[in-house]
């Protein structure tokens, strides 16, 4: 009996891993989360029947399906450089040890048995929170499962126009550990998912169980930021766009001064953070004016709602970044967004939610790979063992 395409989405959100997962040939067998609207959101794109609103620590690995793949995105709260920094034992980011806690559950079972692959997503900061030692410990962690690991840095904006660096680990249950020379081979080659400080991280970490693989350059975005502006949605009003002009630095507002000469409109985005201006700690309106906006958050304090700046033919406009910009900056222009969702609440599921053609990429040119070796070496029986 051969392995399925099939998966679980553990921290599930609104779906987007579920959406790159289905786009490369994979079925959703069962999704977790605790967010009710999230849930709303999912099933209207995803159907009904298969997602689970609880709280993780209630759930057990008999209550998982048998799939080939679990995926997490745990919570970031306490390993990001904008979180408070306390690590992987502690707070919301502590729920990782609850997904490990499941799949040990999931390999008690002999009718669910250990997903053969893993894929997990955070943020760069889980590289070098706890001085580097949560990255080690959760790495150790799967290769205790019997899992060898693989680490991948990537930012979505090789796909769409959003600065978003995440950092994902790929384990497997039946790759072989590679030796100090192979992994040499593999650490020498420069491929732009494994950046130099994850070539030093697995250099300096031979107790881990790696297990790498080949794979080819990321792709370069052909879209931008201008590409992805709804043109129906009401900027702000003078007095509004003025306000925001006035909290930014001087250097800022000499270059939007010059793109209003243009005869074309372009586009930028800004973000509203604590800085020193004029002598003075104060919110300051930062601009970015490089064709990408910034990495979309979930709407927590002043500085993560993003704004759209637009200048050219003499004038300057500013407004929130709306619902459907948000899709198009994930990856996912075809999302359908319920209209009974609040726009907080959507802001929330796209800021914390994985770039769908990240996860697609990856799916071809690794899960995928990956899922077909497996099948042609593995018996249902050995998985079940």
């Amino acid at each position: 009996m051969k392995l399925e395409k099939t998966a679980a989405d553990f921290f599930a959100g609104i779906g987007l891993v579920t959406m790159g997962l289905i786009k490369q040939g994979w079925q959703v067998e069962y999704a977790l989360d605790y967010s009710n609207e999230k849930q709303k959101m999912y099933e209207e794109n995803f159907g009904v029947g298969h997602y689970c609103c609880k709280d993780i620590k209630q759930i057990r690995g008999i209550d998982i399906p048998r799939v080939t793949l679990a995926h997490a995105s745990f919570p970031c709260t306490n390993i990001s450089v904008a979180g408070s920094r306390s690590g992987l034992n502690s707070g919301e980011s502590s729920t990782f040890w609850e997904f490990i806690r499941i799949i040990n559950e999931m390999g008690e079972v002999a009718s669910v048995g250990k997903p053969p692959i893993i894929l997990i997503e955070n943020v760069e900061g889980f590289l070098t929170s706890g001085s580097g030692e949560d990255l080690i410990i959760a790495l150790k962690a799967l290769n205790n499962l019997g899992y060898t690991v693989d680490i991948l840095l990537i930012d979505a904006a090789y796909f769409v126009p959003q600065s978003r660096v995440r950092l994902f680990i790929i384990g497997n249950l039946f790759g072989l550990s590679q030796n100090r020379n192979e992994l040499d081979v593999f650490i020498s080659k420069l491929i732009y998912t494994r950046p130099q400080k994850i070539k030093d991280f697995i250099v300096a970490h031979p107790e881990i169980k790696w297990s790498l693989s080949n794979l080819p350059d990321l792709p370069k975005r052909i879209i931008n930021l201008a590409d992805i502006v709804d043109e129906t949605e009401e900027w702000w009003t003078k007095e509004r766009t003025e306000y925001l002009f006035n909290q930014m630095f001087a250097r800022h507002q000499e270059q939007i001064r010059l793109m209003m000469n243009n005869e074309y409109f372009s586009y930028g985005t800004v973000f509203r953070r604590m800085r020193v201006r004029n002598g003075i700690k104060q919110s300051t309106a930062e601009l970015r004016i490089d064709g990408i906006a910034g990495c979309l958050r979930t709407p927590k304090g002043g500085s993560a709602r993003q704004i759209l700046v637009r200048f050219g033919k003499g004038r300057f406009d500013a407004r929130l970044i709306n619902a459907r910009e948000s899709a198009h900056l994930m990856g996912a222009p075809e999302y359908l967004i319920p209209e009974h969702i609040s726009f907080n609440n959507i802001l929330f599921g796209f800021g914390d939610a994985v770039c769908v053609p990240v996860i697609e990429w990856i799916a071809q040119y690794y899960l995928n790979l990956l899922f077909e070796q497996l099948n042609s070496t593995i018996t249902s029986e050995e998985l079940a063992a």
